[in-house]
């Protein structure tokens, strides 16, 4: 490829890549947050104050992709300023969760092109260094599993009267493995464990205990214990019966210990009134009074 060509290519992944920054700065700005001023000690986010920094190496990440990591930080909860690529969780004896979204950031250097060198060399002229940007795609520590204890994130601990006890004792007397972290509430049923935020990061917090005792609710089908069929994916009518489960769990647990948590919200609804209309109709009604 001529230099020209080169520098002309290089330019407009330069120019793509400027634009999908800054429109992504301007998204922020114009929802009202500044990515560059972190609002340290709200729910939202309760990471240390901190440059970030690749967990592997330990350097410092420097220019725009500290606005980036910030906002990524924001934006999703993450308890901590670490960052790996996919493969460097991996030769850590990691992995990066199922599902997980990486956060693009980029590394700007120049490098001289073969064919500068040798017109430099013929010409007798200095050689022209081209500059480029290179893209990256790395996780947050939040978003791996089975990292070493030292490169794992360690989410703060819940302030103390956050968590009812008598949800904690029934949590721990499940025997399930239960972590506080991150900003999504699942449960795996491949390696049996439930994560749920931390209280502060809900609004109500009241609302945290519902949650966890809804992700507790889908790891009782586990198949050592309850063995339901888990397979369902998003949408489907297995999804939503495996959800209109985990909800009634949730409700009847939250009545039984005297919590009081806001209505569910009303994504789920159509899906579960399509589950109740169909088993109105159906010969087999006695699986919802049992």
């Amino acid at each position: 490829m001529s230099r020209h060509r080169y520098r002309a290519r290089a330019g407009e992944d330069r120019a793509s890549l400027y634009d999908e920054i800054t429109d992504k700065i301007i998204a922020e700005l114009e929802a009202g947050r500044v990515p560059w001023v972190q609002p340290w000690g709200t729910a939202a986010a309760k990471a240390p104050l901190a440059m970030p920094k690749n967990a592997s190496t330990s350097r410092q990440y420097s220019g725009v992709n500290v606005l980036i990591l910030w906002g990524a930080v924001i934006e999703h909860g993450f308890a901590g300023q670490n960052w790996l690529t996919f493969r460097q969780a991996l030769s850590l004896g990691g992995h990066v969760r199922k599902g997980e979204r990486g956060t693009t950031v980029v590394y700007a250097d120049r490098f001289i092109p073969d064919d500068e060198k040798k017109r430099a060399a013929e010409s007798g002229e200095e050689a022209q260094a081209i500059p480029f940007l290179k893209r990256f795609t790395v996780f947050n520590t939040d978003q791996c599993d089975a990292l070493p204890d030292e490169i794992a994130t360690v989410p703060p601990l819940p302030p103390p009267g956050m968590i009812e006890p008598e949800v904690e004792a029934l949590i721990k007397s499940t025997g399930i493995d239960f972590r506080i972290g991150g900003n999504r509430a699942f449960y795996i049923p491949s390696e049996d464990y439930v994560q749920v935020p931390p209280p502060a990061a809900y609004f109500e917090p009241i609302n945290w205990h519902r949650t966890a005792l809804h992700e507790l609710g889908h790891a009782s089908g586990h198949r050592s214990r309850l063995n339901r069929d888990l397979s369902g994916s998003f949408g489907s009518k297995k999804y939503a019966f495996e959800e209109l489960i985990a909800e009634l769990c949730a409700a009847f647990s939250c009545a039984s210990l005297g919590i009081v948590p806001t209505v569910r919200h009303a994504d789920y609804i159509g899906s579960w009134l399509d589950l109740w209309r169909g088993e109105h109709k159906s010969s087999n009604r006695e699986v919802w009074v049992m």
